[in-house]
């Protein structure tokens, strides 16, 4: 969610690259982002590039509003 809220939008591979070091696989993203979308956190576009399918993602308001009370309630858990 962190990566969605510094970029308009990010695709799916893109998404699975930045996350290469925790090893995740492509169903366990594609199962956070069902999860992110169906709590209306963010929204998805499908178009294709070529013949390729892509799949870009973006943070919805709902989402960004959500990742900050989050990111704020850390916070004050820390001091």
């Amino acid at each position: 969610m962190s990566s969605l809220m510094v970029n308009d939008y990010m695709d799916f591979n893109s998404l699975k690259s930045l996350l290469s070091v925790l090893n995740i696989t492509d169903g366990n993203l594609a199962s956070h982002l069902k999860s992110l979308e169906k709590a209306n956190y963010i929204s998805y576009e499908k178009e294709f590039v070529g013949r390729k399918p892509n799949t870009k993602y973006a943070a919805t308001k709902a989402g960004k509003e959500a990742f900050t009370k989050h990111i704020k309630a850390i916070e004050q858990l820390l001091k």
